[in-house]
Formats: structure tokens, sequence, C-alpha cells
């Protein structure tokens, strides 16, 4: 083939035949060797990973899966490289056969992903790998790696370079501003499809055909970049992603499930092999900790997020950096170890305080990880005057949202406790104190 809109997937979008219906009203085209890639067991397996994982606790009908997400993201790339065949600059940049490597990678993203994924990742254990890297087992050797090899005549070292790496090259990095960042075909993607499912507007407010028209190369020609018709697209799109960690992945209650968890696998993964927990598919994965927790504490977590009836852990207090500044720079960004020492130091003040026993896991802190949100930054393209601005420049918008960290403001400190102990603890006259004492112990 001698142009993009002739790599078969891309033609097929203009094709009536061979799709699969994806919500919402998607058709998504399925070529003979883009079939073999979904029907491989390796990627069949996102079938049986929620999207989500813990936040269909609090909305539940937010239990889309990998698998769709990933049909979803495979569609995007296929828009854009439909919309950019158009652009003599990227057409001279970028060959089929990268073409061809960026619409596999799209596709097989999220491979290395293994249930409730993101929030084991947040506490950075050096037992745990990044998912990105756990994908080149997946990647590198078996159905997957052959039909890549036989079918698509690309290495499979190839997709995984595409993935995980910084790469050197022009073609390389504007490929990879595509996949991963600030309008990359997976933020696009989950944007909306979580937004669907969840039940809730914010993921939508933002006009996705008018961003995918609008799509351009920035100066160096290395990056994606939007004209100025695409201004205000992504105004919204930087506003309906923060407004999603506010209301939906930062919801208290999910982040209640997710401390739950997160302590859960913390106490248990020295006795875990991880590798082959990794391997499995929600249920079994659930199962699999339910059985090494036994009657420890991570029985009484695991049941409270698993069991037949929900329990989640309750907000005692929260903070963040416009409330009170002094208490959450001690808390955010610190190791998940060092959290769990200080939820242990409070959990010994806190009896002497109540004059009963509250046991150390009954406690828990959540607070922003240490790696921070990727900031919103792209070149917009000013064809009337040929120049470039950065869109934070003329945006007031992005200038609030993204150029200043947003972490701060929509990933709050929150104690959780317990449900037969919060309401005892936000009684307390001198729970604040106590906080402050308990960061004193722990550092």
């Amino acid at each position: 083939m001698s142009t993009i809109r002739e790599i078969p997937e891309v033609a097929a979008l203009r094709a009536s035949r061979h799709l699969i219906r994806i919500p919402p009203e998607i058709d998504v085209p399925l070529t003979r060797r883009v079939r073999q890639l979904v029907d491989a067991p390796e990627f069949r397996r996102l079938a049986n990973i929620s999207q989500l994982g813990l936040v269909s606790l609090v909305y539940p009908a937010a239990n889309h899966t990998r698998f769709e997400h990933s049909l979803g993201v495979y569609r995007m790339a296929l828009l854009y490289l439909d919309r950019l065949a158009d652009n003599d600059r990227f057409e001279a940049a970028v060959p089929p056969a990268a073409a061809e490597r960026f619409l596999v990678a799209a596709l097989l993203h999220d491979l290395g992903h293994w249930p409730f994924c993101h929030p084991i990742e947040d506490i950075s254990l050096r037992q745990v790998p990044s998912h990105e890297l756990f994908a080149n087992s997946f990647l590198l050797e078996g159905e997957l790696a052959d039909i890549l090899r036989h079918e698509w005549n690309i290495q499979p070292r190839d997709v995984v370079e595409m993935l995980t790496h910084k790469p050197a090259d022009r073609c390389g990095r504007l490929l990879r501003s595509m996949l991963s960042g600030p309008i990359d075909v997976d933020k696009m993607d989950y944007l909306m499809r979580d937004s669907l499912h969840a039940g809730v507007p914010y993921g939508r407010n933002f006009d996705q055909p008018r961003l995918i028209q609008s799509l351009c190369l920035n100066e160096a020609g290395d990056t994606l970049a939007i004209t100025d018709k695409g201004k205000t697209a992504a105004e919204m799109m930087v506003f309906a992603r923060y407004v999603m960690f506010s209301e939906v992945y930062w919801h208290h209650a999910v982040r209640s499930a997710t401390a739950m968890l997160q302590r859960a696998f913390f106490l248990l993964h020295p006795h875990l092999d991880v590798d082959s927990l990794f391997r499995l598919t929600e249920h079994p994965m659930i199962d699999a900790l339910r059985k090494a927790a036994g009657d420890g504490p991570s029985a009484e977590l695991l049941d409270g997020l698993f069991g037949p009836s929900r329990k989640l852990y309750k907000r005692v207090a929260q903070c963040s950096l416009f409330q009170e500044p002094a208490l959450y720079e001690r808390l955010a960004r610190r190791p998940y170890p060092w959290l769990v020492r200080c939820a242990e130091q409070f959990a010994g003040l806190a009896s002497r305080a109540l004059s009963r026993v509250v046991a150390p896991h009954e406690i828990l802190f959540d607070a922003p990880p240490v790696e921070l949100e990727v900031e919103f930054q792209i070149e917009v393209f000013f064809p009337k005057e040929g120049c470039y601005r950065q869109l934070g420049d003329v945006s007031p918008v992005v200038k609030t949202l993204a150029k200043q960290q947003f972490d701060d403001y929509v990933k709050r400190v929150r104690l959780f406790a317990h449900p037969r102990l919060a309401a005892d603890l936000r009684a307390l006259p001198g729970l604040t104190d106590l906080l402050a004492q308990a960061i004193d112990l722990a550092t």
C-alpha cells in the first residue's frame, strides 16, 4: 500500500460490513487480521476485566470492560488516521507501515492491565510491575505475537517499543503523542465511555468530532496539535477531565473502596505470587485475594468490598490544598508505606482517645499518589496568522485547570475509618491535633 487510506482497516471505516457494535451506537470495523487479534486469548481476557473496577460500587452501571474500551480506542485511532491522511506534513512523516503499528498499539494498549490495576500500581510496591511492562509477556510470545508477525508483518517488540518507550525519531514521537498525550485516542474514548456508563454527563460535554476535525501537527512536526477551530472543544475536554476526576474517579466513596483494596493488597502482597495473580481475570483474582486473606485483617476489608453486602469505610476528615494547605502538604504524595505507618500511629492515638481498641486496619489514609497527572498542554495553529501558540496561553480555562496542577484541587487527602468508629472519631474535639501527632510519629 502506498497511502494511509489504503490501509485495509482505514478503508473499512467507509464499508458497512464486518462490524461490531459497542455503546453508544458505535460501529467498529473488523478486518480479518483485526478479528484475529481480538479473538486471541490474551485479548479476550480483557472482556472479564472491568474498566473502572471499584467505581461500580458507587455508580452501579459503570461495569464496562477494558475489552469494550480497547475497541473504542482502536476506532478512535482509525478516525485520527483518516483525518490526518489529508495533512501533507503527516503523510510525509508517517509511512503506512508505521500507521499500521500505531493501529495495533492502540488496540492492544491495555493488554497488560490486570483487575484493579491502577489502585494497585498507585501504591508503588517494588514487586509490582507497571502494566505497560506486564504486557510484554502477552505481546512477545504466544498467539498474539504469531498473529503480529504472520498476519501484520509487524515485530511484536516494535509494538512494545511504541507503547513503553520515548521514541527518538520524529515519526515515533508523533505517533506516541497520539497514543499518550493531551488529546490522545485513549482519553478521547475513556472520558466519553466512562461518563456514559457511570450515568453522568461530564465526560461527554465536549465536541469530539470538532476536535478530531481540527487535528494537525505542531510547529516542529513531531507531536499532535490542533487548529484554532478546535480550541473551544479542547477547552471543554480539559474541563470534562477535571470534572470526571472530581465527581467520579475521586468521589469520596470510590476512594474509600480504593483505600480498602490498597490496604488489603499491601498487607497480603508479601505472600502473593503477583505474576500469577495478575494473569487472572476479575472474579478469580478476587477469590485468590480472599483465600490469601484467610481470617486476618485483610479479610474484613475485602469482605466489605466483595462480600454479600457492601460495607465501605466512612469519611472522618478530608482536606485539599485550598482548605488546610499545611495539613494537605504533609500528607499528599507521600509513599504508601508511610501512609500505612501514619494510619497505624493514628489508630493507637484514637484507641486512647476513645478508650477502646481501634485496630490498625480500621484506619485508612487516602492521599494523592506520588505520580502527578500529566499537564494538559498542546499547540494551537492559527492559519490566518501563520503561527502557533500554546493552548494555555490563549485559554483561561486551560491556564487555570491544567497549567496549575489540578491534582491539588480534585484529589483530596481523606481519613477513612471502619463504620463502627467513624461517628465517634468525627466527634472528637482534638481530631486535628491527633492527625498532626500521627504524622509526627510516622515521620
